[in-house]
């Protein structure tokens, strides 16, 4: 099977990218504009169920997930490449390292789930309200912005993830970034790992990584976003693009 895919860049270092639950390959706003094609090229995949491959059947695992991005990365003739997964993406991409460590060079979580299972606490009937009910998707990403975002803008990634979504499949990988506990499998391995935590995130905070993605990544690491959410790609497009590459270049 073909992976459809989005292509920015021609460089050598090849990044398979990894969207979050609420979005798609095409979902992370002006940011890829501000990308060095010269010096590397990403790959931003549509999750089954979402966005171009919306149609394509499938059982919307995160391990489904990992095994299409170990066959785009095939596709393009990467043998290895660096990994950037937003959100649940984050959770895809460390699916993918337990898969195939050998293969991955750095990783790259913006506002990750961490590989450990996810309590949602009191939120979860706000969570799995979601695949049924607009003003649930809303009220989380206000949340995970710091209630600081203009309505028009929570209101249109709203209307863009429930077209980009089937309902089975946004209810499938909530299950999944959730409950699959992946921290026995990538504990302890060593590569350059780096979450990026956007300050008025009001979910996915400094304290949660600290507890979390630390305790995982020998070699992990934290980096604080300023001015910026869960979605720094919408937020602050330019000192995202400018702050992650530094990472990957390094």
């Amino acid at each position: 099977m073909t992976i459809t895919h989005r292509l920015v860049g021609s460089g050598e270092h090849g990044v398979v990218v990894l969207h979050d639950w609420f979005g798609t390959s095409a979902g992370w706003g002006p940011f890829p504009e501000y990308l060095d094609g010269s010096a590397f090229s990403y790959a931003f995949l549509d999750y089954r169920g979402y966005g171009e491959r919306a149609a394509v059947e499938g059982e919307y695992s995160l391990a489904e997930i990992a095994g299409d991005a170990l066959a785009l990365a095939d596709q393009l003739g990467w043998e290895r490449f660096s990994l950037v997964g937003h959100s649940m993406g984050g959770k895809a991409a460390q699916q993918v390292l337990a898969l195939a460590p050998e293969r991955v060079r750095k990783l790259a979580g913006v506002a990750p789930v961490a590989a450990s299972a996810y309590e949602l606490g009191e939120a979860y009937d706000l969570f799995h309200g979601a695949a049924g009910e607009p003003g649930n998707r809303r009220a989380i990403i206000d949340l995970v912005t710091g209630n600081r975002a203009t309505g028009v803008w929570l209101d249109r990634m709203v209307a863009n993830s429930l077209a980009s979504s089937r309902p089975e499949a946004f209810s499938s990988y909530l299950e999944q970034w959730t409950t699959v506990d992946l921290s026995a499998e990538v504990s302890g391995l060593r590569l350059p790992a780096r979450a990026f935590v956007g300050e008025h995130d009001l979910a996915l905070n400094e304290d949660y990584y600290r507890s979390t993605w630390l305790t995982h990544y020998p070699e992990g690491d934290l980096e604080l976003l300023p001015a910026s959410g869960h979605y720094p790609m919408q937020e602050t497009p330019v000192a995202f693009a400018t702050t992650l590459e530094r990472f990957l270049g390094e």
